[in-house]
């Protein structure tokens, strides 16, 4: 990970509401050749002072699953919006454009869980991305043959994070005329930089003074 000291949140808190924010994450591993392996779900997690649980499941009998089998040691990634930031918004020419993004890695231990925990995790995962407790797609309101023969297929897993690293780069290196001419920019494109620029005014800090590269 792209590791520089100005472009990091100002707190602990910032990251993990990133993560909350953007549940559908990577999950990366590494197979029996020693090749990387990867697959995209959505997770739910769970923040206990300073513990943090990404749960989810995934289907049985695939590539990446098998790799997980084998070597439960993963990283999983939560990724948001991203933009290109051209340098002929800053007021220092002769200089090159550059891309600004968010992005979080989370390091740990994958536990494949055992069929009540897929269950509730089923139960969780629906509640809260349908939000309508009674809508009839709820696990509630399913078929006991359907959640049987559906759950034969999957896992459910705990990853309890070991390491957590992240980059949040908002320009923050660049001065304050040139931060306002990147904000300015970004706010007429489309909804990724409309992201990126309300991520800047959210991250902006006066008193900043870095202006390397």
């Amino acid at each position: 990970m792209y590791n520089i000291p100005h472009f990091k949140a100002k707190d602990h808190q910032e990251v993990l509401d990133f993560m909350q924010a953007n549940p559908f994450v990577t999950i990366c591993g590494v197979d029996q050749a020693g090749f990387p392996v990867a697959t995209q779900v959505p997770v739910l997690l769970t923040i206990e002072e300073d513990k943090i649980i990404i749960s989810g499941h995934v289907m049985r009998k695939q590539e990446h699953t098998n790799a997980f089998e084998m070597n439960n040691k993963v990283l999983v990634i939560f990724s948001g919006p991203s933009a290109f930031v051209s340098a002929n918004w800053y007021t220092t020419k002769n200089m090159g454009s550059t891309w600004n993004y968010q992005s979080v890695q989370a390091k740990g231990s994958l536990e494949i869980k055992d069929e009540k925990h897929l269950y509730n995790l089923l139960e969780k995962l629906t509640l809260h991305f349908e939000k309508d407790a009674n809508a009839p797609t709820q696990v509630k309101n399913l078929s006991a043959e359907y959640l049987e023969q559906n759950m034969k297929a999957i896992y459910s897993f705990d990853i309890m994070v070991s390491d957590l690293q992240h980059v949040f780069k908002l320009s923050q290196n660049r001065d304050e005329a040139s931060k306002a001419n990147i904000h300015a920019e970004l706010s007429k494109g489309d909804a990724a930089c409309k992201h990126m620029a309300a991520a800047m005014k959210a991250q902006s800090n006066p008193k900043d003074s870095h202006k390397n590269l």
